[in-house]
């Protein structure tokens, strides 16, 4: 995880989390089942990542300042997906103030 991603969190605090029951450490994967919902026979989605505002369960700490994954090893695919400075980060750093990342 680089630097910035653990003084950030905002992408924790901004978008639903949903991903394959096969994820599920319950089903062969390593996504802790307690940090999830379900939402359909195949889909599942991150604890918290579906309240206003969003916030996953697995995030600890205070957006833009010091902020950790509880799960980081064991994230799920869209957490693995989104990466630093991408326009889905760049949106979730604004909807919490956050300056854009340097280029």
């Amino acid at each position: 995880m680089s630097t910035s991603c653990q003084q950030c969190g905002a992408c924790c605090a901004s978008y639903r989390v949903d991903f394959s029951i096969h994820e599920l450490d319950d089903n062969g994967g390593k996504v802790p089942s307690g940090l999830a919902v379900d939402v359909n026979g195949a889909l599942c989605r991150m604890r918290g990542t579906d309240h206003t505002p969003p916030r996953c369960a697995a995030l600890t700490g205070k957006i833009g300042q010091a902020v950790a994954c509880g799960i980081y090893e064991w994230r799920p695919n869209p957490c693995h997906e989104l990466q630093a400075g991408s326009g889905a980060c760049e949106r979730a750093r604004a909807r919490h103030g956050l300056p854009g990342l340097p280029s």
